[in-house]
């Protein structure tokens, strides 16, 4: 085979995979098109996984970086780590936006030293219960949302290889979480906690299960940013992306305080035409959608945008006319990702532009509302939504403190017990959330207002709510069940949690069967 046919071969092997029509006169199509095929074809990114690891020269030590907007169907973290492992790689730091139940391989790829360190917002299931019994050596770095965006962003964080699963990509690498295609196998929506890491990692692998024509376009990852592109059989299951802490609810505790939510919303002071809002994941934070759009369809109020994780309802209060803009940094469900791909008005912002304490735009600043859930809350209204009151790591930080620091009024959504355990204690166990950022605590048994903020309270009492002394609420639950005691806690940190600026807020130690 001459030079020509063998470039002719390579073209029509390229379009073939690229769906495009393949020239079939040989070498005479060759001489016409082989120069503008030849720069397609030195760009070409397309790699296996393998080839990708070797040619980003990660080596032993470095730190490689995940996002989760799969949640609980994430098929990448594992597949990586695995081939990581089989090539022999050792003492790795796995920089994660966050980690789920799925995640569970990791414990033997810690035990057999491949992961040594882990950065994240959150640990869920049988991975989290190992580490907070003591399985690393090093203790897991926590940050928010926000916080992790700074630290990517300043270099407090460097990532030496991003692995970032997208819903489709073309060979060049630009890539998004949708895809303009019926055949998209897996649909994530927002790519907003993987977009700081394209931008600052050193190198960046795309890994997708739909490849398309080049150029696919509107794209939220660019080619300029991504080195390598490797295509898989699958990069994650969307249906397990509203599944675990997002959920709709019929609980009747978790009704009554969504609708408690929502006249403490709606007698604030702050819900007023052009308001904004973000809820939290769950099932009272969400649930309070549906009597706050029921206010505003009666008075006549539109929300000027809602932001942080996009969910079906509020797509639909968008297109009902009632919120003009949506802010997506995470699409919470299949509906949220479709309409991130077919509406203008609905906005993917990165992590960092999101909730970064230091981003002079991030949209956490010019937030009026947030309705936020919690594990624990203390009389000093700090806010616990990481650890449970066993001792184990089972949730994340996520945008807990970035949007209660920002926002112009932070409700919280708690039950006074969850069966015999207090959410309202004398100290939370671990400190998440500062009590100087939360505003008001919403339970069955009452509501609390932060003394910072006596104007609310006055509003609230005027409303005829049921306000009452945070302290009167912990009373209350130690009537009912009486003291806990004290956790079993060891001398070993197992995490480390960061506060927004970079300092340490609080340490986890080990807990002791």
């Amino acid at each position: 085979m001459n030079r020509i046919e063998e470039r002719a071969a390579l073209i029509q092997q390229q379009a073939a995979r690229l769906g495009k029509q393949v020239y079939n006169d040989g070498a005479a199509a060759a001489k016409e098109i082989a120069p503008k095929m030849d720069t397609q074809k030195s760009c070409c990114k397309l790699v296996t996984l393998e080839e990708a690891i070797r040619q980003s020269g990660l080596k032993d030590g470095m730190t490689i970086s995940f996002h989760h907007h799969f949640r609980a169907g994430d098929k990448v973290v594992n597949r990586v780590v695995d081939k990581l492992a089989e090539m022999g790689f050792k003492r790795l730091h796995l920089a994660a936006s966050s980690l789920q139940d799925v995640h569970k391989p990791l414990i033997e790829h810690i035990k057999n030293g491949v992961i040594t360190r882990i950065s994240t917002s959150g640990l869920r299931g049988d991975l989290a219960t190992e580490i907070s019994h003591g399985l690393m050596q090093e203790p897991v770095v926590f940050r928010s949302h926000g916080g992790r965006g700074s630290a990517i962003r300043n270099n407090d964080l460097h990532i030496d290889v991003a692995f970032l699963g997208v819903s489709s990509s073309d060979p060049l690498g630009n890539a998004c979480g949708y895809s303009r295609s019926e055949n998209a196998k897996s649909i994530c929506g927002s790519l907003g906690y993987a977009l700081p890491d394209a931008k600052h990692a050193d190198k960046v692998v795309i890994l997708t299960d739909n490849l398309v024509a080049y150029p696919n376009t509107p794209n939220s990852i660019s080619e300029s940013d991504v080195d390598f592109v490797v295509e898989v059989e699958s990069v994650g299951d969307s249906s397990k992306i509203a599944s675990g802490a997002i959920r709709d609810t019929k609980n009747p505790r978790d009704i009554l305080l969504a609708q408690q939510a929502a006249k403490v919303i709606i007698n604030s002071g702050y819900f007023k035409e052009g308001f904004s809002i973000q809820t939290g994941s769950g099932g009272a934070s969400l649930a309070a959608v549906k009597y706050i759009r029921e206010s505003m369809i009666r008075q006549g109020i539109k929300a000027s945008f809602a932001l942080g994780g996009i969910t079906a309802h509020m797509v639909k209060m968008h297109e009902e006319g009632l919120i003009e803009r949506l802010i997506d940094v995470q699409s919470f469900d299949k509906v949220a990702a479709e309409s991130l791909k077919n509406n203008p008005m609905h906005k993917e912002v990165a992590a960092n532009e999101y909730a970064s304490a230091d981003e002079p735009g991030s949209a956490t600043h010019y937030l009026d509302i947030v309705i936020l859930s919690a594990l624990e809350a203390d009389v000093h209204f700090n806010v616990n939504v990481l650890v449970g009151s066993d001792g184990i790591i089972r949730g994340a930080i996520g945008g807990h403190p970035d949007t209660a620091a920002d926002s112009a009024l932070s409700i919280i959504v708690c039950p006074l017990l969850r069966g015999r355990i207090p959410c309202i204690v004398e100290n939370v166990t671990t400190l998440i959330t500062p009590g100087s950022s939360v505003d008001v605590i919403v339970t069955e048994y009452g509501i609390a207002v932060n003394p910072r903020r006596p104007e609310i309270a006055e509003r609230l009492k005027k409303a005829g709510l049921n306000i009452v002394d945070i302290q009167a609420l912990k009373a209350q639950a130690d009537k009912i069940i009486g003291h806990a005691a004290p956790l079993p806690f060891g001398n070993k940190v197992v995490g480390v949690v960061m506060n927004r600026d970079g300092s340490v807020m609080d340490v986890i130690r080990n807990i002791v069967d």
